[in-house]
This record gives structure tokens, sequence and C-alpha cells, in this order.
């Protein structure tokens, strides 16, 4: 490389500047965290005003595919051809597939351009994390990503709020409610992309490389049929031909990604090179079973919400702040922590721990269990994810050459993000493959009760549409459900309170059950936690570290060429006469 390809010198950002960028990176997160919750609240009524309940699962499944496999696509073309034009694309295929779905007229066109959307989520939280890199230096960029994760919690909270809101109504503006679900990200993304551009103007070091294209199409044929059967392995059936066809494929893509990796070494999408370290190749397992135990037990926690206590989706969001609030004190304390001592091991070990105690007492609650009770626990583990997920960024970020901070920020998120989509199709089995059983157990169990039998044969029941069908289908215990139970819980407001205690009892029996495998699944990540290595934060930031790798390489390409020069001239010369060599510099 020569010295004018170096990257060029530039002042340090005030931290002002930095807010401004800032602005539009969180704009841009925002409508990725956003999409995730606003949509789970609303796609029942989507579904049912495009008449598509039977296949509303592939509008989640077709976003979540593209999503994932486009992650490590973005981080790896960013080091190769800069952040800024990726960044900015992100942005708009995600505003592009948004107005798209806001106009969608049939559940399968719905899921095809929620695909489109998940192409531009897929960059929207890599890159902006990335950028932080790029910016500012690992010692300070924990106070820095500690926004973004505010911007996640925020999210989360209002995603179901709003989702539900706008769901609700029946026009607004003339357009259907639920469509403003979608429409309502054209606004903030026009406005990320102002900011973005505006504010967003980072050197770069072009390098010479090959592109990855075998890797790329085997990362797609490899990853497509797995989280497809993690999706949908639970409606076809684990063992069902389909479901072991797709796993099949997906392993043989998988094996075909890894040779392709292997071949071509540093230019690979994903070089396996960086795994040899310890610190990217602990964070990377870290990443993987933290998103699978996290996302697992999350996905309980709404369910006990609203099918245990009664709550509404739009309730059950709001009684989830303390979970949020949680995850923003950890991460503004780690934040804090990290920079003024320049140390990160300790807060995944203890992160790790406060996830497994919390897991372990939610494991214990039940209908009875006062909601202050249940409340605290989900602040507990919110902490646990906190003090998890800010610093595996950063040690992933800090333990890689600053060339690679793009595919090391983009793994993070791929990694978790697989672990999340395992963890939620396991733990969701796990509860709907139980609850049956343990729900004619309570019948069984409570079936004596004078308040059961009375139930049994009070008129006002047998009177109730909900209440017959009910009786009819227990037989007083014989072992038989409603049909549709577990598919359709909406019954059990209707029904009385005397036969719903068993329905209740059973559902939070498999959420304890889902509680406490997602325990055990953190325990191992707590012992690969005290494996983690503590390494040396660096003091700066990814763009001064690549400039000064770029004039190192340059003086050392200067000094090489000075040497040679030096040779040739202090080396014997010598000329051919008439067929002789005559040495000019021979001695006497």
């Amino acid at each position: 490389m020569s010295p004018s390809t170096a990257l060029a010198p530039s002042e340090p950002l005030t931290h002002r500047q930095i807010l401004t960028i800032l602005a539009g990176l969180m704009a841009g997160m925002f409508l990725a965290a956003l999409d995730q919750t606003i949509v789970a609240t609303s796609i029942r009524t989507i579904a049912d005003d495009l008449q598509g309940l039977s296949v509303q699962a592939w509008a989640t499944t077709a976003y979540l595919i593209t999503a994932t496999i486009s992650t490590p696509l973005y981080g790896k073309l960013s080091d190769l051809y800069g952040r800024r034009p990726f960044f900015l694309a992100a942005i708009t295929v995600f505003v592009v597939g948004s107005a798209l779905c806001g106009f969608a007229q049939e559940m399968w066109q719905l899921a095809a351009f929620r695909a489109v959307q998940g192409l531009g989520a897929g960059g929207l939280f890599s890159l902006a994390l990335t950028i932080i890199g790029d910016l500012v230096p690992p010692r300070e960029r924990a106070k820095y990503q500690g926004y973004f994760l505010a911007v996640f919690g925020t999210s989360s909270v209002l995603g179901p709020v709003v989702g539900g809101f706008l769901s609700g109504q029946d026009a607004i503006l003339g357009i259907t409610g639920w469509r403003w679900v979608f429409l309502v990200n054209v606004p903030v993304g026009i406005a990320a992309l102002v900011i973005v551009r505006r504010s967003l103007h980072l050197p770069h070091q072009p390098r010479e490389h090959r592109i990855d294209w075998p890797g790329a199409l085997a990362l797609v044929i490899g990853l497509t049929p797995l989280l497809l059967v993690a999706e949908q392995g639970r409606d076809w059936g684990w063992t069902s031909a389909r479901s072991l066809t797709a796993i099949v494929v997906g392993v043989l893509g998988l094996g075909g990604f890894f040779l392709a990796e292997r071949r071509y070494g540093d230019d690979a999408l994903l070089p396996l090179r960086l795994f040899r370290g310890r610190t990217f190749g602990i964070g990377s397992l870290l990443n993987f079973i933290l998103g699978m135990g996290m996302f697992g037990g999350l996905a309980a926690l709404p369910l006990y919400l609203q099918i245990v206590k009664g709550q509404t989706p739009t309730s059950a969001g709001l009684l989830l702040l303390p979970l949020t609030a949680g995850l923003m004190g950890g991460s503004v304390l780690s934040g804090q922590v990290i920079s003024r001592t320049g140390r990160y091991k300790r807060f995944p070990v203890i992160g790790a721990v406060l996830l497994v105690i919390s897991l372990g007492l939610l494991s214990t609650i039940g209908v009875d269990t006062p909601l202050w009770v249940t409340l605290l626990m989900t602040g507990m583990l919110g902490l646990g994810l906190g003090f998890n997920m800010q610093p595996l960024v950063l040690a992933v970020q800090n333990a890689v050459p600053p060339q690679d901070m793009g595919v090391a920020t983009s793994s993070a998120t791929f990694f978790r993000q697989m672990g999340g989509t395992l963890g939620t199709a396991v733990f969701l089995s796990i509860l709907f493959s139980t609850v049956g059983d343990k729900i004619l157990a309570a019948v069984r169990a409570g079936s004596a009760a004078p308040a059961f039998q009375a139930a049994l044969r009070d008129p006002a029941v047998l009177s109730d549409p909900t209440g017959s069908a009910v009786v009819r289908a227990l037989d007083e215990g014989s072992g038989t459900l409603p049909a549709g139970a577990l598919d359709d819980t909406s019954f059990l407001g209707r029904l009385d309170p005397r036969l719903a205690r068993p329905f209740l009892e059973g559902f939070a029996g498999s959420m304890d059950l889902v509680f406490r495998v997602a325990a055990l699944v953190l325990l191992v990540a707590l012992a690969a936690a005290f494996f983690l290595p503590e390494e040396k934060l660096r003091s700066l930031s990814g763009i001064d570290a690549r400039r000064e790798d770029a004039e190192a390489e340059a003086l050392a390409v200067a000094a090489g060429a000075t040497a040679a020069v030096a040779s040739a001239v202090s080396a014997p010369s010598s000329q051919m006469v008439d067929g002789e060599v005559l040495e000019e510099d021979r001695a006497g």
C-alpha cells in the first residue's frame, strides 16, 4: 500500500459532534428495535384483516431470515467499502420495505415485504455499533453504547403500546389503523437518513480483496432452512420429513460455508482466524448461549402476564418496564465503570449470575404470585442483561484488528440472534408440549374440590357456550381438553374462574419449566464467562487505529525500499568485457 492510500489525518471528534452522529445512528437502530415488538402486538389484527391467520407466522419468519443472514454481510462489506454507504442503504431498504408493508393487500405479499424490511434491519443494529467503534476508543465506547441499549429498551416498551393503539384504530387519516404500524417507520427513517447524510463522514482505507461469494451463498443455503425449521418446526413436527429435510440441507450448507471460509482466508465473510483468539471465540459462544437463554426466557414472560395474570398485550408491555429499567441501569453502570477502570470481565460474570438467579426465581411463580414479586424478578433479569450485552460487544471489538471491526460487531449480533431464534423455538416447544399434560394433571388434582364440582353443575356455567364446551370436553377430568384450547386462549377470560383455575395452573407450571431450563442454559454461560480473557482496552478509536496501522505499513514499505537501494549500492558492481566479468570493487 502506498502512503497515498493511508487514511487522511483528522482531529478527534468532540462530545457534541459524537452526540449529533449518535442521533442519526439511534434513529436507525430505533426503527429495527421498535419493529420487532410493534408488529408482534398487532400481527393478529393484521392477519384477520388480510384473511391470512393461518400463515401469519410467515410474516415474522421472512423478516427474521433476511435480517439474520444479512447481518454478517453488512459487517464484511462495510469493512471493505466503508460504513456510511451501507448504513444509508440499510435505512433506505428498511424504509422502502416498511412503506410496501403498509400497503400490502394479502398475507403472502406482506411476508415478502417483511423480507425486504429484514434486509435493511440486518445492517441497522450491527453497523450502528460498528460506527461508534470507529469513532470512540474502547475505554470510552461503553458510555456511548449505553445510549443504544437505552433505545433498545425503550422500544421494547413502546412497541406493544404503540402497536396495540394503532391496530385498535379503525382508520387514521383515512388509512386502516394497523397499516400505520409500518408507515410510522417512514418519517423516522427519512429523518435518520437526513441526519446521517449530513453528520456522518468517515475516512475509509481501501484494500485489495476477493469477494467471498461462495461463502455468502453457502450461508444463505445453510441458515434459511435452519431458521425455517426453528420457526415452523412446532407446527410441522420436529421429526416430520419436512423438518428433517430442512435440517439436513442446513447442515450441508453450513459445512459448505466452513469450507468456503477456510479457502478464502482473510477475505472470508467470517474469517476463521478470528476464532483462534480466545476473546473472540469465547465472546461468540457467550453471545450465542446468552441469546438462547435470554430470548427463551423472555418469550415466556409476556405469555405469563397475558395468560396467567389476564393482562392485555398493551398492559403486559408496560409491566415489562422493570426489565427495561434494569437493562438500561446495567448498561449505564457498566459503561461508567468500564470507562473509569478499563476492566470489563467482571460484568459478564456478575450479569450471568444475576440471569441464573432471576430465572431460577421466575421458575417459582404461579397463579397466586403477587405481581410486584414477578416485576422485581424481571428487574433483576434486566440488570443481568445490561451487564452482559454491552461489555461483550466491547470485548469482541477490542480483541480483533481494527480492519475487522465490522465483522466482529456483526458477528456478536449474528450469534446472539441465532441463539435467540433457537432458544425461542426450543422453549416455546417445551411450553406447548407439556402444558396439556399439566392442565389435565391440575384438573385431576382439583376435580374433588367442592368449588370445582359446583362449577360443573352450575346452571350459569352450563348455559354459557364457553363454559358448557369446557365441561363437555373435560368430562370431569376424563383426559381431554377443549379443541383448540392451546391455540387460542382468549376463552379463559370468559370462563368461570373455578373452571379456569386448572388451565392457569397448567400454563404456569409449563412456564416455570421453561424458566428452569433457561436458567440451566445460562449456567453454561456463567461457566464460559470465567474463561473470557480481560485484554487491555485500546486507547485509540477504530479510525485512529487503522490510520496508525496504515502509517506503520507505509513506513515499513519505505524502509524496505531504502534497504534494497542501499544493498544495491553497496554490492560489488560488475560488467562484461570481451566475455570476461570485471569486478570493479575487487580488492587490490
